[in-house]
């Protein structure tokens, strides 16, 4: 199947409806992995699919053109997402040349046996004429891995943006305006929050470089074409970029007896009580949850609080996995405390307060520890540590 983007650019792309993992990112609404045709008086393919559906890439391509007749292949990622296709195709369209940086060829030699394989290495500013449109480059390097690029039609304002501006989206809809609004800005954000949130400063100057560009429609290696919302895509990136905050708490926690359990609905009681209908306050028990969700939350949360009870003198297993992945990731501009009990040893809490201090979170308080079960004044010291998060959502976010 294909569908046309503008006349004689079509995706010829594979809808995955069922991928439900990607490297620990959730994926449960599928996703797609788009690829491109140019056709013009030398076509052009953009992209490719992973292997297990190098095949279909292939037939959708055969609805157009003779694929023996493809002249050139553009690479802007290595990723095996996007990239490893790149073997069925290039043995598919002799007459092809892959178009791609030289870090991008370096890595695909990694992965591929590319001995018989042309090549143009290209690199910002460089453009490829196919005829009545044109092919413009623009290396992105670590907007998602450092051989990244953007490739740009001037003719038709059209920009393949590679990850940046994707979304793991499997939907028969290719466009933003034939999906449902809330949906998709949703993936969109837990797209930007669980694989860019740790690359921000790449990320903003490609927006920046984007925004210069003025594209009518980006094309993304995942998700939906955009084409209605271009602008409000660009000014929401421009803010998760920086994670950038809003009036949110987030607070997470494992527990064994409920003890912790009990902190964390106190701490938050406190923060609803301090902030209001202002601010925005949640409650994950983490193995209720998944890390994806998490990260999501932690996009724009102003404060949070993460808790553990002590098991085996260290903290919980899912709390550690939690952290972990947040720690990757990197999420800015955040601050927050350790909480959790503990029985005749320590350790739980206060290695969750050691995970905060990795990341850099600007801590509001000593780590909150009570032992056994919470008593009446325990609990009441929790709520006032509630407050304290609420405080610093109102503040960082005043508005």
């Amino acid at each position: 199947m294909n569908r046309a983007i503008v006349e004689g650019v079509h995706w010829v792309g594979f809808v995955d409806w069922n991928v439900r993992d990607f490297h620990g990112y959730v994926t449960d609404r599928g996703s797609t992995y788009n690829a491109y045709l140019v056709l013009d008086r030398e076509p052009a393919l953009v992209d490719s699919v992973k292997a297990p559906y190098a095949a279909d890439l292939l037939r959708n391509v055969a609805e157009l053109m003779d694929p023996a007749d493809l002249r050139w292949v553009v690479c802007n990622h290595a990723e095996p997402d996007h990239s490893g296709a790149l073997p069925a195709v290039m043995a598919a369209c002799p007459n092809a040349t892959l178009v791609c940086d030289q870090k991008c060829r370096d890595v695909l030699a990694i992965y591929y046996d590319v001995a018989n394989w042309k090549f143009k290495i290209v690199k910002t500013g460089d453009a490829l004429s196919l005829g009545k449109r044109t092919l413009e480059f623009i290396e992105t390097p670590m907007t998602h891995w450092p051989e990244s690029m953007a490739t740009w039609i001037p003719q038709d304002r059209l920009l393949f943006s590679m990850d940046a501006f994707g979304q793991h989206y499997a939907t028969s809809g290719r466009f933003d305006d034939e999906v449902q609004d809330t949906v998709l800005f949703f993936e969109a954000k837990t797209y930007v929050a669980n694989i860019l949130m740790l690359y921000s400063g790449p990320v903003a100057k490609a927006v920046a470089a984007v925004r210069k560009l003025d594209p009518a429609i980006i094309c993304p290696s995942h998700g939906v074409v955009w084409r209605s919302q271009v602008k409000r895509m660009l000014d929401l990136y421009e803010q998760w970029d920086v994670c950038q905050p809003v009036r949110k708490v987030v607070v997470m926690y494992d527990t064994m007896w409920k003890s912790t359990e009990m902190m964390a609905e106190a701490i938050l009681q406190g923060a609803i009580a301090e902030g209001g209908p202002a601010l925005d306050a949640k409650l994950y028990h983490v193995r209720a949850t998944t890390g994806t969700r998490l990260a999501t939350e932690m996009l724009d949360a102003a404060a949070f609080a993460a808790g553990s009870p002590t098991l085996n003198g260290t903290l919980m297993p899912a709390m550690a996995d939690a952290l972990t992945y947040l720690k990757g990731l990197r999420p800015a501009h955040k601050a927050g405390f350790a909480f959790g009990s503990y029985g005749w040893g320590r350790g739980g809490p206060e290695e969750v307060e050691q995970y905060l201090q990795a990341m850099k979170v600007e801590l509001l308080r000593p780590v909150l520890k009570l032992n056994y079960k919470p008593t009446a004044a325990g609990l009441e010291e929790c709520r006032d540590a509630g407050r304290l998060l609420a405080r610093q959502a109102l503040k960082v976010c005043p508005v």
